[in-house]
Protein backbone atom coordinates (compact mmCIF):
# COMPACT_ATOMS: atom_id res chain seq x y z
CA UNK A 1 0.00 0.00 0.00
CA UNK A 2 1.14 3.99 -0.58
CA UNK A 3 0.00 6.93 1.42
CA UNK A 4 -1.77 9.62 -0.36
CA UNK A 5 -3.32 12.70 0.15
CA UNK A 6 -6.31 14.60 -1.42
CA UNK A 7 -6.51 18.15 -2.76
CA UNK A 8 -9.70 18.16 -1.27
CA UNK A 9 -8.51 20.13 1.35
CA UNK A 10 -6.72 22.57 -0.14
CA UNK A 11 -8.94 24.48 -2.26
CA UNK A 12 -7.04 27.91 -2.74
CA UNK A 13 -3.48 26.72 -2.55
CA UNK A 14 -1.52 26.75 -5.86
CA UNK A 15 -0.74 22.78 -7.56
CA UNK A 16 2.78 23.88 -7.80
CA UNK A 17 2.86 24.59 -3.53
CA UNK A 18 0.25 21.52 -2.61
CA UNK A 19 2.45 18.90 -4.78
CA UNK A 20 5.74 20.40 -3.49
CA UNK A 21 5.09 20.10 -0.33
CA UNK A 22 3.01 17.38 -0.47
CA UNK A 23 6.11 15.44 -1.51
CA UNK A 24 8.78 17.29 0.58
CA UNK A 25 6.71 15.68 3.50
CA UNK A 26 7.22 12.14 2.07
CA UNK A 27 3.64 11.05 0.73
CA UNK A 28 3.72 8.90 -2.48
CA UNK A 29 0.99 10.47 -4.12
CA UNK A 30 -2.52 12.30 -4.36
CA UNK A 31 -5.90 12.99 -5.57
CA UNK A 32 -6.63 15.94 -7.71
CA UNK A 33 -9.13 17.73 -6.88
CA UNK A 34 -11.16 19.39 -10.00
CA UNK A 35 -14.11 20.79 -8.69
CA UNK A 36 -15.37 24.64 -9.56
CA UNK A 37 -13.86 26.29 -6.31
CA UNK A 38 -10.27 24.90 -6.73
CA UNK A 39 -7.53 26.31 -7.83
CA UNK A 40 -7.56 23.61 -10.28
CA UNK A 41 -10.95 23.27 -11.47
CA UNK A 42 -11.61 21.82 -14.80
CA UNK A 43 -12.28 24.72 -16.55
CA UNK A 44 -9.10 26.36 -15.78
CA UNK A 45 -7.03 23.35 -16.84
CA UNK A 46 -6.45 23.61 -20.66
CA UNK A 47 -3.08 21.68 -22.26
CA UNK A 48 -0.35 23.62 -20.76
CA UNK A 49 -2.15 23.59 -17.07
CA UNK A 50 -2.31 19.76 -17.47
CA UNK A 51 1.48 19.00 -19.02
CA UNK A 52 2.62 21.59 -15.85
CA UNK A 53 0.24 19.04 -13.22
CA UNK A 54 1.87 15.58 -15.40
CA UNK A 55 5.60 17.09 -15.30
CA UNK A 56 5.14 18.71 -11.98
CA UNK A 57 3.87 14.77 -10.19
CA UNK A 58 6.83 13.43 -12.63
CA UNK A 59 9.49 15.77 -11.24
CA UNK A 60 8.60 15.03 -7.74
CA UNK A 61 7.56 11.45 -8.03
CA UNK A 62 4.38 11.75 -6.74
CA UNK A 63 1.55 8.83 -8.12
CA UNK A 64 -1.90 10.26 -8.92
CA UNK A 65 -4.27 6.97 -8.27
CA UNK A 66 -7.76 9.45 -8.73
CA UNK A 67 -9.43 12.61 -9.83
CA UNK A 68 -11.94 13.64 -7.24
CA UNK A 69 -14.65 15.21 -10.09
CA UNK A 70 -17.74 14.48 -7.46
CA UNK A 71 -21.29 15.18 -9.71
CA UNK A 72 -25.11 15.15 -8.45
CA UNK A 73 -26.13 12.00 -10.72
CA UNK A 74 -29.37 12.46 -8.99
CA UNK A 75 -30.25 16.17 -10.40
CA UNK A 76 -33.76 16.07 -11.73
CA UNK A 77 -33.22 19.03 -14.09
CA UNK A 78 -31.88 17.62 -17.59
CA UNK A 79 -30.29 20.62 -18.31
CA UNK A 80 -28.56 20.65 -14.67
CA UNK A 81 -28.37 17.09 -15.36
CA UNK A 82 -26.37 17.47 -18.42
CA UNK A 83 -23.93 19.66 -16.66
CA UNK A 84 -23.29 16.97 -14.16
CA UNK A 85 -22.74 14.64 -16.72
CA UNK A 86 -20.13 16.91 -18.54
CA UNK A 87 -17.99 17.63 -15.26
CA UNK A 88 -17.63 13.49 -15.13
CA UNK A 89 -17.12 12.87 -19.08
CA UNK A 90 -14.55 16.17 -18.89
CA UNK A 91 -12.76 14.45 -15.71
CA UNK A 92 -13.06 10.84 -17.67
CA UNK A 93 -10.97 13.01 -20.16
CA UNK A 94 -8.74 14.81 -17.94
CA UNK A 95 -7.76 11.11 -16.51
CA UNK A 96 -6.43 10.00 -19.91
CA UNK A 97 -4.33 13.09 -20.70
CA UNK A 98 -2.57 12.71 -17.13
CA UNK A 99 -1.85 9.13 -17.31
CA UNK A 100 1.46 7.76 -15.54
CA UNK A 101 2.79 5.36 -18.60
CA UNK A 102 -0.68 2.81 -18.02
CA UNK A 103 -1.54 3.93 -15.10
CA UNK A 104 -4.90 6.19 -15.24
CA UNK A 105 -6.08 7.87 -12.28
CA UNK A 106 -9.72 6.47 -11.11
CA UNK A 107 -12.45 8.94 -11.29
CA UNK A 108 -13.88 9.72 -7.81
CA UNK A 109 -17.86 10.86 -7.03
CA UNK A 110 -20.88 9.85 -5.12
CA UNK A 111 -24.15 9.25 -6.29
CA UNK A 112 -26.16 12.18 -4.70
CA UNK A 113 -27.47 13.60 -2.11
CA UNK A 114 -30.57 12.22 -1.56
CA UNK A 115 -30.11 9.83 2.43
CA UNK A 116 -32.18 7.05 3.16
CA UNK A 117 -34.02 7.46 -0.44
CA UNK A 118 -32.43 4.20 -2.22
CA UNK A 119 -35.19 1.97 -2.59
CA UNK A 120 -37.25 5.21 -4.80
CA UNK A 121 -33.78 6.19 -6.45
CA UNK A 122 -32.45 3.04 -7.27
CA UNK A 123 -33.44 2.75 -11.01
CA UNK A 124 -32.35 6.30 -11.50
CA UNK A 125 -28.67 5.93 -10.08
CA UNK A 126 -28.05 3.17 -11.89
CA UNK A 127 -29.06 4.31 -15.27
CA UNK A 128 -26.73 7.38 -14.75
CA UNK A 129 -23.73 5.53 -13.14
CA UNK A 130 -24.37 2.83 -15.82
CA UNK A 131 -23.84 5.76 -18.41
CA UNK A 132 -20.92 7.56 -16.52
CA UNK A 133 -19.11 4.07 -16.25
CA UNK A 134 -19.77 3.21 -20.51
CA UNK A 135 -18.40 6.11 -21.34
CA UNK A 136 -15.06 5.84 -18.90
CA UNK A 137 -15.13 2.37 -20.21
CA UNK A 138 -14.64 4.05 -23.66
CA UNK A 139 -11.43 5.59 -22.20
CA UNK A 140 -10.01 3.04 -20.29
CA UNK A 141 -10.94 4.77 -16.98
CA UNK A 142 -12.19 3.37 -13.87
CA UNK A 143 -15.24 5.01 -11.79
CA UNK A 144 -14.58 5.02 -8.20
CA UNK A 145 -18.51 5.30 -6.79
CA UNK A 146 -17.76 6.82 -3.10
CA UNK A 147 -20.51 5.40 -0.51
CA UNK A 148 -21.21 8.28 1.53
CA UNK A 149 -23.63 8.94 4.78
CA UNK A 150 -25.63 11.62 3.18
CA UNK A 151 -26.17 9.69 -0.33
CA UNK A 152 -28.22 7.55 -1.47
CA UNK A 153 -25.83 4.85 -1.43
CA UNK A 154 -24.69 5.37 2.38
CA UNK A 155 -24.07 1.43 3.05
CA UNK A 156 -21.66 -1.34 2.31
CA UNK A 157 -24.84 -3.33 0.94
CA UNK A 158 -26.42 -0.82 -1.28
CA UNK A 159 -22.40 -0.04 -3.05
CA UNK A 160 -22.01 -3.88 -3.76
CA UNK A 161 -25.74 -3.84 -5.05
CA UNK A 162 -25.29 -1.04 -6.83
CA UNK A 163 -21.73 -2.93 -8.19
CA UNK A 164 -24.28 -6.16 -9.37
CA UNK A 165 -26.91 -4.24 -11.20
CA UNK A 166 -24.44 -1.85 -13.28
CA UNK A 167 -21.89 -5.03 -13.89
CA UNK A 168 -19.57 -2.90 -15.78
CA UNK A 169 -15.58 -4.05 -14.97
CA UNK A 170 -14.81 -0.58 -14.89
CA UNK A 171 -16.97 0.13 -11.87
CA UNK A 172 -15.25 0.28 -8.69
CA UNK A 173 -15.47 1.68 -4.91
CA UNK A 174 -13.82 4.51 -3.35
CA UNK A 175 -13.91 3.39 0.34
CA UNK A 176 -14.37 5.97 2.65
CA UNK A 177 -14.62 4.23 6.20
CA UNK A 178 -14.86 7.26 8.33
CA UNK A 179 -18.79 7.17 6.74
CA UNK A 180 -19.08 3.79 8.50
CA UNK A 181 -17.12 4.25 11.47
CA UNK A 182 -19.56 7.19 12.35
CA UNK A 183 -22.86 5.04 12.28
CA UNK A 184 -20.96 2.51 14.43
CA UNK A 185 -19.61 -0.51 12.05
CA UNK A 186 -16.73 -2.17 13.00
CA UNK A 187 -13.64 -2.08 10.85
CA UNK A 188 -13.36 -5.38 10.43
CA UNK A 189 -16.57 -5.83 8.88
CA UNK A 190 -16.83 -2.71 6.23
CA UNK A 191 -12.88 -3.89 5.00
CA UNK A 192 -13.91 -7.52 4.20
CA UNK A 193 -17.25 -6.21 2.52
CA UNK A 194 -15.23 -3.07 0.09
CA UNK A 195 -11.67 -3.73 0.27
CA UNK A 196 -11.89 -6.53 -2.56
CA UNK A 197 -14.45 -4.22 -4.70
CA UNK A 198 -11.87 -0.59 -3.82
CA UNK A 199 -9.59 1.01 -6.28
CA UNK A 200 -9.18 4.17 -4.34
CA UNK A 201 -9.57 5.14 -0.23
CA UNK A 202 -10.30 8.45 1.77
CA UNK A 203 -9.19 8.35 5.71
CA UNK A 204 -10.43 11.32 8.41
CA UNK A 205 -10.77 11.31 11.63
CA UNK A 206 -14.04 11.64 14.03
CA UNK A 207 -15.36 12.54 16.95
CA UNK A 208 -19.21 10.97 18.23
CA UNK A 209 -21.68 9.17 16.34
CA UNK A 210 -24.41 10.17 13.82
CA UNK A 211 -25.67 12.48 13.57
CA UNK A 212 -24.00 14.27 16.30
CA UNK A 213 -20.63 14.04 14.91
CA UNK A 214 -17.64 15.83 13.55
CA UNK A 215 -14.78 14.81 11.23
CA UNK A 216 -11.06 15.76 12.10
CA UNK A 217 -7.78 16.01 11.11
CA UNK A 218 -6.45 12.34 11.18
CA UNK A 219 -4.78 12.07 14.64
CA UNK A 220 -6.72 14.59 16.06
CA UNK A 221 -9.52 11.98 17.06
CA UNK A 222 -9.48 7.78 18.23
CA UNK A 223 -9.93 6.22 15.16
CA UNK A 224 -7.85 3.25 14.91
CA UNK A 225 -5.51 3.08 11.80
CA UNK A 226 -3.35 0.64 12.67
CA UNK A 227 -6.24 -1.87 12.58
CA UNK A 228 -7.75 -0.45 9.54
CA UNK A 229 -4.21 -0.67 7.64
CA UNK A 230 -3.89 -4.36 8.74
CA UNK A 231 -7.54 -5.15 8.06
CA UNK A 232 -6.64 -3.87 4.18
CA UNK A 233 -3.29 -5.49 4.08
CA UNK A 234 -5.25 -8.75 5.34
CA UNK A 235 -8.03 -7.97 2.59
CA UNK A 236 -5.94 -7.77 -0.54
CA UNK A 237 -5.12 -4.18 -0.63
CA UNK A 238 -2.81 -2.90 -2.56
CA UNK A 239 -3.55 0.76 -3.38
CA UNK A 240 -3.30 4.44 -1.69
CA UNK A 241 -5.06 5.51 1.50
CA UNK A 242 -5.89 8.77 0.97
CA UNK A 243 -5.87 11.30 3.37
CA UNK A 244 -8.75 13.31 2.56
CA UNK A 245 -9.78 16.47 5.16
CA UNK A 246 -13.18 17.40 5.40
CA UNK A 247 -15.42 20.71 4.71
CA UNK A 248 -16.10 20.42 8.29
CA UNK A 249 -12.27 21.10 8.95
CA UNK A 250 -11.76 23.46 6.62
CA UNK A 251 -14.82 25.84 8.19
CA UNK A 252 -12.56 26.10 10.93
CA UNK A 253 -11.22 29.91 11.25
CA UNK A 254 -7.48 28.87 11.46
CA UNK A 255 -7.74 26.38 9.48
CA UNK A 256 -4.34 26.09 7.75
CA UNK A 257 -4.02 23.05 4.78
CA UNK A 258 -0.58 22.88 4.32
CA UNK A 259 0.01 22.19 8.50
CA UNK A 260 -3.39 19.84 8.09
CA UNK A 261 -0.96 17.70 5.20
CA UNK A 262 1.76 17.75 7.77
CA UNK A 263 -0.28 16.46 10.76
CA UNK A 264 -1.98 13.65 9.05
CA UNK A 265 1.49 12.70 7.34
CA UNK A 266 2.87 12.28 10.60
CA UNK A 267 -0.21 10.54 11.79
CA UNK A 268 -0.85 7.88 8.92
CA UNK A 269 3.16 7.27 8.43
CA UNK A 270 3.25 6.38 12.20
CA UNK A 271 0.62 3.94 11.81
CA UNK A 272 1.81 2.52 9.11
CA UNK A 273 5.20 1.48 10.65
CA UNK A 274 3.19 0.39 13.74
CA UNK A 275 0.77 -1.88 11.21
CA UNK A 276 4.00 -3.02 10.39
CA UNK A 277 3.29 -2.67 6.55
CA UNK A 278 5.72 -1.32 4.46
CA UNK A 279 5.12 1.30 1.63
CA UNK A 280 5.65 -0.30 -1.55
Amino acid sequence: MKLGISTWGMPTVPIDVAIRHIAQLGYDGLELTVLPNYTTRLSSLDRAARQRIAALLQEHSLGLPAIAAHADLLERDPQLYAQELGQLQAAIDLAVDLAQGDALPAINTTAGAERGRWPEVKSLVVDRVGEVAEYARSRGVVIAIEPHYGSAIDTPERVLELLALVDAPNLKVNFDISHFDIVGLEIEATVAALAPYSVHTHVKDERGRYPDFEFLIPGEGDFDYVTYLRAMKAHGYTGFITVEISNMVQRRPDYDPLGAATFSYQTLADAFTRAGIDRA
